[in-house]
This record gives C-alpha cells, structure tokens and sequence, in this order.
C-alpha cells in the first residue's frame, strides 16, 4: 500500500522546503511507501522554484501547477484528482502539522479505517501559540457542527486529515472551492458511511508567512456546505450512502 501526501502552497517559499524534507525524511525511516505532492497554488514568490528544488531532491516528490481559479480548495482539488496511493493525507505547506501525526494516521489505515480525523482538542492532543481570536472561532464553530450533525469529533474544520482512495472517490463531486472544503470532505466521509477514528494531533503555529484563511470571506461558505450536508444526511434517504468496503478483514467501528 502507499501513502500520498498533498500539500497545497501559496506564496509559502519561507516553510514548504522544511515541511516536505521532515514529512519525506520521517516516511522514508518508517519505511511507509509514498508520493509526496506539492500544489503550487499560483504563487507569485519563489514557491515553485523551491518545489522544484524539492522534486530534483527527492524521487518521491513531485509538484503541480494549480492555475486559476485558484485557492485552498481549487489546490487541495487538484492533489485529488492526480495522486496514485491507496489513501491521501491533506497536510499544510506551513508547518503547523506533525510529520509524526502523518504516520499516526497511516498506522490506522493500516488497521481498517477509510478515515483518520486528528483532533487538536482532546487528551493526548498539543496546541502552540494558536491565535486567541482564531481559537474562540473555531470552538465555536466546530460546536456547531458537532451539535448539528450529532457526533463526538470536536475538530471537524481542521485540514489535516487522511482519506482512503475509496472515500475520496465517493465524495464526488467535491463542491466547495475554499477552506470550507475542510468540512465538506470529513462530512461527506460520516454522512456516507465510511468507517473512521480519531486521533490525538500536535499543531503549531506558523514561523513564517501569513495565514491564507480570511475568517471574514468564509462564514457563509462553510455554512452553505455544512447545511447541505445536513439536509443529504436527513432527505436524501440514503441514496449516497455507499456499502461497506471489503478492502480488509478489519472492521473497525467508527469512534
């Protein structure tokens, strides 16, 4: 089985390098088989010369152009539509994600789940300098969420998650075009029946560049993807909840 990574950067020339050596490095030891991709979502810095670098550097590597309309969601699209492994994990350019956690996550694919969520708020977990404003916003937020749809799962807008190829497959067609395809993948995965865990997860504040969320542009944007879903869950009478897969003799039961 192998591991792909996507990683969609804008203007992140100051942190991507570091990010994709200490993700290759750490797979390459723990002898987990993997492509890495990185997403140069139409920077104008030196992005994608260093994802060029990066690509003569490591054969695992490899980059593609994102062009317009671009944006987080249009880069993370992209990654879905050209990786070869058996699951992808989403991890961003900046840093913020452990290398460690992306093995975490592996480990549980390997076990049966369809999907690993990490979470940055439960026991185990480990938060560095996450902006005051940002943090009371996305409690919020994922409360909501939480509330609305019924589970335990408390990080549902975070990024950083890992999919099986079969679950990304069933989620088409992706719709949301921006961070808010944070939350239309994890609740399309729970709506349609895939089976999933979650895990304790680090996250550290950037050291380099500027955040790309703006949280003022995305309010409706999550809302219209986090109702639609709802509205699939409870009217669509099943009619995209897909059967079980028997990719494993493993049948984990979703946390």
């Amino acid at each position: 089985m192998k591991l792909s990574v996507v990683i969609p950067a804008h203007n992140e020339e100051g942190c991507v390098g570091e990010t994709v050596r200490d993700l290759i490095g750490l797979l390459t030891r723990e002898g987990i088989e993997h492509e890495v991709l990185g997403i140069n979502d139409n920077s104008s810095d030196g992005t994608e010369a260093v994802l060029k670098e990066l690509a003569a550097e490591f054969p695992g590597f490899r980059y593609v152009n994102n062009h317009p309309p671009n944006g987080f969601g249009m880069a993370v699209r992209k990654g879905l539509e050209v990786f070869t492994g058996d699951a992808v994990a989403v991890v961003m350019a900046d840093g913020s994600d452990a290398a460690g956690d992306v093995v975490q996550y592996w480990r549980k694919i390997e076990e049966g789940y369809e999907c690993v969520f990490g979470s940055r708020f439960i026991k185990g977990s480990r938060i560095i300098d996450y902006p005051p404003h940002k943090l009371f916003l996305n409690r919020l937020a994922n409360l909501f969420i939480k509330g609305l749809f019924g589970y335990r799962y408390n990080d549902t807008t975070n990024a950083f998650k890992c999919y099986r190829r079969e679950v990304i497959e069933a989620a088409q067609p992706l719709v949301a075009k921006h961070f808010n395809l944070t939350v239309e993948l994890p609740l399309k995965a729970i709506v349609r029946g895939a089976r999933w865990t979650v895990v304790p997860i680090s996250w550290t504040n950037r050291k380099t560049g500027i955040s790309k969320l703006k949280i003022r542009e995305m309010g409706s944007r999550y809302l219209f993807i986090i109702l639609s879903m709802w509205l699939e869950r409870h009217l669509s009478r099943g009619d995209y909840r897909r059967a079980m897969l028997t990719h494993s003799a493993v049948r984990p039961r979703a946390d």
